[in-house]
């Protein structure tokens, strides 16, 4: 297990070091995006249409923050990640039309999505739930937020972060999967005690 420090935009070459189990800060611009911004996203680019944000190389959080004006702008109070499953449906074509490199959120994500994170290059980092006040500390400022419209939690938040995590690589670029991988060993162990009950 490895620890690396991270500054968006982030390389293929970068991504495809990391291993499942190292560890991640993020430094640079973090994009919120939930459904309602995937699926946005997605109907922009079928219909040929400009993204607000240039997401190439970004990180993109599963997030559906709180967030207060101030000062004439904008504080993140909290930003606790969305259970990424609800984006799976999504991600695989969201990362192969707009090249991110890192989608950070917490619960794992499915096969489709590890495939395309293995393909372009990207990986999933978790972030621990419950600590959405500790997750906001690591936000220095919103630089923008797009798509108001969408409401405070759907709404794509670009944000600029230092030493964002920690981060557990959970679906690394070459097709491994921590949550894949701890739900076999725990099917394993069951099957052996199932097994010894017979007995």
């Amino acid at each position: 297990m490895a620890i690396y420090k991270l500054r968006t935009p982030i390389s293929e070459e970068d991504v495809r070091k990391l291993r499942v189990n190292d560890t991640v800060y993020l430094t640079g611009v973090l994009v919120t995006a939930r459904d309602a911004a995937h699926r946005r996203a997605l109907e922009l680019r079928k219909e040929g249409k400009q993204m607000p944000v240039n997401l190439e190389g970004m990180a993109v959080f599963h997030c559906g923050p709180i967030v207060e004006e101030a000062d004439g702008g904008w504080k993140v109070v909290a930003a606790g990640p969305t259970t990424s499953s609800r984006m799976d449906m999504f991600e695989d074509e969201f990362i192969k039309n707009f090249k991110v490199r890192v989608v950070v959120g917490k619960g794992g994500m499915g096969k489709k999505t590890a495939d395309a994170m293995k393909r372009y290059g990207a990986f999933y980092g978790a972030l621990t739930g419950g600590a959405a006040v500790l997750a906001a500390k690591a936000i220095k400022r919103v630089k923008s937020v797009e798509w108001s419209d969408l409401g405070m939690p759907e709404a794509m938040w670009v944000l600029e972060v230092k030493d964002f995590g920690p981060l557990t690589v959970a679906i690394d670029a070459h097709g491994n999967n921590l949550f894949e991988t701890i739900q076999n060993n725990a099917d394993e162990a069951k099957r052996k005690i199932y097994k010894k009950l017979e007995l």
